[in-house]
């Protein structure tokens, strides 16, 4: 596991369970800038969901520092039922003061080094339909869509599908 990594002036380490509320405030700031009405309140504790992620054994929740500020998140594992060479980055967040600055590619290539030593063979993911950035960003990186699981009929996501053993990344 990626314990700590300096690209630059940048740390990518991992996220501490006590920075629990540091990493719920860039998730807000971040996902704010795709829904058009407000971030929506569906009653999720954060804060106890990060912490959640970062303490989950087989979990792993990375994060960009910049000048002593977490800027950037990424949290991954295998998803149950899922085979085992098979991992999900189930959230990816650059803080919006931030982006542009090279933070989110430095931070997918240090999730890709970590896939591929952990011997996983492809990465899934799902983003919002709304979030054209993010798919941007993700398609730019060799994304593709995941031709097993189309958008449903009113889903608010897309599924993409990368596979690690490539030459990106």
């Amino acid at each position: 596991m990626i314990s700590e990594r300096m690209t630059g002036s940048r740390l990518i380490r991992s996220v501490l369970p006590a920075e629990a509320e540091t990493v719920a405030a860039l998730h807000a700031r971040a996902r704010a800038t795709y829904y058009p009405d407000g971030l929506p309140d569906d009653g999720t504790d954060w804060v106890a969901a990060w912490r959640a992620a970062v303490e989950r054994p087989g979990s792993h929740v990375l994060c960009v520092v910049e000048r002593g500020r977490i800027v950037g998140l990424a949290s991954f594992r295998t998803p149950e039922g899922a085979p085992a060479d098979t991992v999900k980055l189930f959230q990816f967040h650059v803080d919006p003061d931030h982006w542009r600055g090279g933070i989110g590619t430095a931070l997918h290539a240090a999730c890709v080094e970590q896939w591929r030593a952990d011997g996983r063979r492809s990465a899934v993911l799902d983003v919002h339909v709304d979030n054209r950035r993010a798919q941007a960003f993700y398609a730019g990186r060799g994304w593709e869509p995941d031709p097993e699981n189309p958008p449903a009929e009113g889903d608010h996501h897309l599924y993409l599908r990368y596979e690690v053993s490539g030459t990106g990344e």
